[in-house]
């Protein structure tokens, strides 16, 4: 009988991860998008880093957002439970905090590229404290974008086991949070350890490994580049999407749109979402400027 019930528990055991495995494999299906916008994202926000410390930011930042999911999955469980509509306005919230983000990087590198250039008298000794404040605000940057793509994945994730038991979704989501954080973060490390592999390569015996060595340090640079412009470009499609997607008169246009057929039909709406992403970034940037402005007059006063 004890042997019977033992056996009946393992089954039960078995066919629940079996469906929550199923439920996993859906769920990261269909936040593949994100998950690559995660990481282009978040490579970009450790970019620049002493190279010695590249690995601890990273380190630093996977934390926060080990941190960021041991949030996010107990939230999503209860707002699902008791409060199902709140979902969509924090995820446009969270959307709107990126495109934002977006247009206030592209502001900042605007009025700030010509600093280099009066700059560069300065010594070590001064630029060092300057590093670390750099290096903590990255992380931080990175660790508060990370809260919004995690959201972002676990809302969609959700939506996959909407009608399930809350233990299916619990698994489910806690499965989601971690392969997530491994993954991407463990190609951002590899991504931002590229150089010195390279390095490495080169100074092998063999000519094989020199050449590919050689072939690793020439494309480092324009990588880190492209992610750094992807990145950025990654906060306007994935901000203006989650926008447009929760307004549903412009979701529909746009659904209607790429149901033209063809390639450009099919990339016309992204563009549209990364427009509406730099306009939605613009007044937000806008308004919390005029707000600054208007508190500082009343500081002055």
């Amino acid at each position: 009988m004890a042997g019977g019930s033992l056996f009946a528990l393992l089954d039960d055991i078995a066919s629940l991860l079996d469906d929550v495995s199923v439920m996993t494999k859906t769920a990261a299906s269909k936040t593949a998008g994100v998950l690559g916008d995660d990481l282009a994202l978040n490579a970009q926000q450790v970019s620049g880093v002493v190279a010695k410390r590249e690995l601890p930011v990273v380190w630093s930042v996977a934390k926060g957002s080990f941190i960021n999911k041991l949030i996010l999955v107990p939230a999503a469980l209860v707002i699902s439970k008791f409060a199902p509509w709140l979902v969509t306005p924090l995820l446009m919230l969270g959307g709107l905090y990126l495109c934002y983000e977006g247009v206030e990087k592209l502001v900042h590198q605007f009025l700030h590229r010509h600093e280099k250039k009066t700059t560069e008298d300065v010594t070590v000794e001064l630029k060092a404290p300057g590093e670390e404040l750099d290096e903590k605000a990255k992380i931080k940057g990175a660790i508060r974008t990370d809260f919004v793509l995690s959201a972002e994945i676990i809302v969609i994730s959700l939506g996959v086991v909407a009608k399930e038991t809350l233990e299916k979704q619990a698994m489910t989501l806690s499965a989601i949070g971690v392969i997530m954080t491994v993954g991407v973060y463990g190609l951002v490390a590899g991504i931002v350890k590229l150089d010195d592999l390279g390095l490495y390569l080169s100074q092998r015996a063999t000519a094989a490994a020199q050449a590919c060595g050689r072939a690793i340090l020439w494309f480092a640079p324009f990588l880190m580049k492209f992610l750094s412009v992807a990145g950025t470009v990654a906060m306007f499609l994935v901000g203006g999407g989650i926008l447009t997607h929760g307004i549903d008169p412009v979701h529909h246009w746009l659904e209607h749109m790429s149901e033209g057929g063809g390639f450009v039909w099919k990339v016309i709406p992204l563009l549209l979402d990364g427009i509406f992403g730099v306009l939605a970034g613009a007044v937000v940037l806008l308004l919390m400027t005029g707000i600054a402005k208007l508190r500082g007059k009343k500081a002055a006063h």
